[in-house]
């Protein structure tokens, strides 16, 4: 896998240097079933006017496939990336920097255990060989895992099958998982049938953070920074307007029909969601050295559990805060 994800970063730059150079046009990947503010400037086109190039919109299901897109030069920047696929590409030679906090979501990010199995946080030790669907590399991945070593579950006892969380919502809803973990619209579903072991408030106390980041090729956000910035303030003018509550008739259908989901489970997602303004994520908990700190913890997780070959030595290098620092001035 490092080798790969090292070839495609290599290839990646030749193919981000030429769309630099062409500044007509550039696909962003994003999530369905994962709405955010950002949705309803997309919908109504504000991103063009603000940046003045044509944006190709693609859906992904997990992370990792964003990391793998953006290492075939086929996506420029990538919005609400999960920190661990972030972590996993950059650890392995991966050129990519996040250059802002998406959102913060420790309710809206979890593990599912059947209900029929009446496996609670005091029984968590039950888990044992049980069946579990994870996304391997995900933030979800990294919330298993650590919750697992909280309880002192020993995973290889478990069979654990690579699963996105649609497909693993699906499957436990059909009955052939103990546990699955995932985010967003399917693990509204997963909680059809089950229940978590542990609330977000609690996760953040064992120091399970889940939030994503807006990513991208480092070559293409060196030779791109006032479009990179454009993005990124237009995203910061959408999470004001929808904090600030006067504009939710306005935002909730629009931000909805491009999720692909109900109002009233949009309305219900983005209730478990916090979005930190900018001055927030330049500052010492996130950006400011916050986060950096989290990705080398994230990557000795996956590293002590043989997800990745190779941690960096620091991750200061894969945050860029040159384009987000600039939005207040623009």
């Amino acid at each position: 896998m490092t080798k790969t994800l090292m070839v495609g970063a290599a290839l990646a730059a030749l193919v981000s240097a030429g769309a630099a150079r062409a500044m007509d046009e550039i696909t962003v990947g994003y999530f369905l079933e994962w709405p955010m503010p950002f949705q309803y400037a997309k919908a109504k086109g504000l991103y063009e006017e603000e940046m003045g190039v044509k944006i190709n919109w693609v859906s992904f299901d997990a992370g990792t496939a964003m990391s793998a897109a953006m290492a075939a030069g086929d996506v420029q920047l990538s919005v609400s990336q999960g920190v661990p696929p972030f972590v996993v590409a950059t650890s392995a030679g991966q050129d990519l920097q996040a250059v802002d906090v998406a959102v913060s979501y420790a309710e809206n990010d979890n593990c599912v255990v059947a209900e029929a199995l009446e496996i609670d946080k005091d029984s968590a030790g039950e888990l044992e060989g049980k069946r579990v669907g994870v996304p391997i590399g995900t933030a979800a991945h990294y919330g298993f895992l650590k919750q697992m070593d909280h309880f002192g579950v020993d995973i290889s006892t478990m069979e654990i099958v690579d699963m996105a969380p649609a497909d693993g919502a699906a499957a436990f809803a059909q009955g052939s998982l103990d546990m699955v973990c995932g985010w967003g619209g399917a693990l509204r579903r997963m909680k059809e049938h089950g229940n978590v072991l542990l609330t977000g408030p609690e996760k953040e106390e064992l120091g399970i953070l889940v939030f994503d980041v807006t990513s991208g090729p480092a070559d293409f956000i060196a030779g791109n920074p006032e479009l990179v910035a454009g993005f990124l303030k237009v995203t910061a003018e959408m999470n004001e307007m929808w904090k600030s509550g006067e504009h939710t008739d306005e935002m909730l259908p629009v931000i909805a029909q491009d999720a692909g989901m109900e109002e009233q489970a949009t309305a219900e997602t983005l209730a478990t969601f916090v979005f930190p303004s900018v001055e927030e994520q330049l500052s010492p908990k996130w950006l400011g050295g916050g986060a950096q700190e989290f990705m080398k913890g994230v990557a000795q997780v996956f590293l002590e559990s043989g997800n990745i070959d190779a941690a960096l030595d620091s991750y200061e290098n894969a945050v860029n805060t040159g384009p987000l620092g600039s939005v207040p001035s623009m």
